[in-house]
């Protein structure tokens, strides 16, 4: 986890009930899922393996090692998770480089949470080298801290990244609003207790309690987010 936060951030979220914003990267702030799986669809076609379409709702959204292990197992590859990570990191590294398109909404979302002021995190299950490539391009001095899926002991689905993340404000996750596009993610920060708006990729979303679903960031603003953790 690395984190720039002052000690008074905090308090820049007064007379809202907001006290962070915690967002995923890949398919929530970047065009990036599609990315995932063609790099999967390429490293398995070197490895003598075709990948089903249907394999990659299993897959969005996973923890690396989760999705490879599953990719692994369909597939009979004769490749150990270790090196698989290594061989995927390496060509999605390759290919962001070629430059990273942002989801509708995501500029101007951050954007604005920078010029209020609102203690914001990035939240990935993707690996540190990973996260700090994308940050070039949709820009780091958004994120006064930001949470690796290499640096947790247990990433999403389970709860500790988001929970990182709050720890990491000094914030009560019931008082952070967390921007997901997958159901891994969803279900991570729910677990942590944070309010979600779940803005689906690849796979639908079912709306639930604690929980609203929109089609694009672009219905997605500051207003939207105070909303979701407005006192009862």
């Amino acid at each position: 986890m690395t984190s720039t936060v002052p000690a008074s951030l905090i308090r820049t979220t007064e007379g809202s009930a907001l006290q962070a914003v915690l967002l995923d990267m890949d398919g929530t702030l970047v065009d990036t899922e599609g990315f995932w799986w063609d790099v999967e669809v390429e490293v398995f076609a070197d490895l003598g393996h075709r990948l089903d379409e249907a394999w990659r709702d299993v897959v969005v959204g996973g923890p690396m090692t989760r999705s490879a292990g599953y990719l692994i197992e369909v597939t009979g590859a004769d490749v150990a998770i270790e090196e698989l990570t290594v061989l995927l990191n390496d060509r999605f590294e390759k290919r962001i480089g070629r430059g990273v398109p942002l989801m509708p909404g995501a500029s101007r979302l951050l954007a604005e949470l920078s010029a209020h002021k609102v203690p914001t995190a990035l939240v990935s299950a993707s690996h540190r080298r990973i996260i700090d490539r994308v940050l070039d391009s949709v820009g780091r001095h958004h994120f006064a801290l930001t949470v690796a899926g290499d640096e947790v002991t247990r990433t999403k689905p389970h709860p500790e990244p988001y929970l990182a993340a709050a720890a990491g404000f000094g914030a009560d996750p019931w008082r952070c609003a967390v921007v997901e596009d997958t159901a891994t993610g969803v279900a991570a920060a729910e677990a942590a207790g944070c309010r979600v708006v779940a803005v689906p990729s690849v796979a639908p979303i079912a709306p639930a309690p604690g929980r609203v679903v929109v089609p694009s960031l672009e219905q997605v603003d500051l207003a939207f987010l105070r909303g979701l953790v407005a006192d009862d």
